[in-house]
């Protein structure tokens, strides 16, 4: 081969090598975002993911709900999370729909009324900002199109959503959940039951106490042992989280009962620890398996 045709063809392999990365589209986030919430009565943040064609496609668009962690916000996903890298790459190579994603400011609420009434997060979520967002932006209505994800607390509260409102969800991811069965809310030393678990349950709650019937009717453990079973195995579930995690026992507690009950679901346990490198690697996954029923 001459020297002049080689000098040709290298740049060209270059260019052709550099080509998928260079035709990538990113999609686009919104953060901080507001509703005004009648029911909460102030004003409630989220932000919102929306996939690379969504400004130049005229379709509708399936929904995830993802959920932040104790003691983030709405932006935890997206700074921390890098959910709008993760989602583009998959959506690029094909792992992923193009799917718009909602990240709700869920304070430390565990995404459930309180107790008392005072924060009613979970009638908020329900009345208004779902209604809100798939007015706003172009959501594929229906079940079949809306899944929930979540970690640790939002974990929580992906399973609790769609096990209480699994008429609304088509699936439900939860990384890192955190879960706890009855004797480890008894066990919960005083201050830190009252620090994680106070303003949803009651704070100054002791012991057995603790077991009330608005702890019954939101607890994963709780529902999974005692809600309709045609209605919880209407939702694919997945659960992941890592083998050095504190709360790896309490989500193999939550598994073998969901087997027990015969509840169809994914059970994942990972290297790994409650961080967001755990949650990062295992994001895709998830969210491909909730995803199913959008294709």
């Amino acid at each position: 081969m001459s020297r002049r045709r080689l000098t040709l063809i290298v740049p060209l392999l270059t260019v052709l090598a550099a080509a998928p990365v260079l035709a990538q589209q990113a999609g686009t986030v919104h953060e901080r975002l507001t509703i005004g919430s009648e029911l909460m009565g102030e004003e409630v943040h989220y932000s919102i993911y929306l996939p690379p064609d969504y400004e130049t496609a005229s379709r509708s668009y399936p929904i995830v709900y993802l959920l932040h962690g104790f003691g983030d916000d709405d932006t935890g996903w997206i700074q921390m999370g890098e959910v709008d890298r993760i989602v583009d790459g998959a959506i690029a190579t094909g792992e992923l729909p193009p799917m718009i994603i909602v990240m709700p400011d869920g304070g430390v609420t565990w995404y459930i009324n309180s107790a008392d009434g005072s924060v009613p997060w979970e009638d908020m979520f329900l009345q208004e900002l779902m209604p809100h967002v798939e007015n706003e932006y172009r959501v594929r209505e229906g079940k079949r199109f809306r899944g929930v994800a979540g970690l640790s607390m939002g974990g929580w509260g992906a399973l609790t959503l769609s096990m209480r409102h699994p008429e609304l969800f088509a699936g439900a991811a939860a990384f890192s959940a955190g879960v706890f069965p009855d004797e480890s809310v008894v066990e919960m030393e005083q201050d830190t039951f009252d620090w994680l678990l106070g303003q949803p349950l009651g704070a100054g709650l002791a012991g057995e106490a603790r077991i009330t019937d608005h702890f019954r009717a939101h607890s994963p453990h709780q529902l999974a042992a005692t809600a309709d079973l045609e209605q919880l195995i209407s939702v694919r579930y997945w659960i992941d989280c890592g083998d050095d995690d504190f709360l790896s026992a309490n989500n193999g507690v939550l598994h073998a009962q969901m087997l027990e009950r015969e509840i169809p679901h994914e059970y994942r346990v990972r290297d790994g620890q409650h961080s967001w490198e755990y949650w990062r690697s295992g994001l895709v996954a998830g969210l491909e398996f909730v995803t199913e029923s959008f294709r």
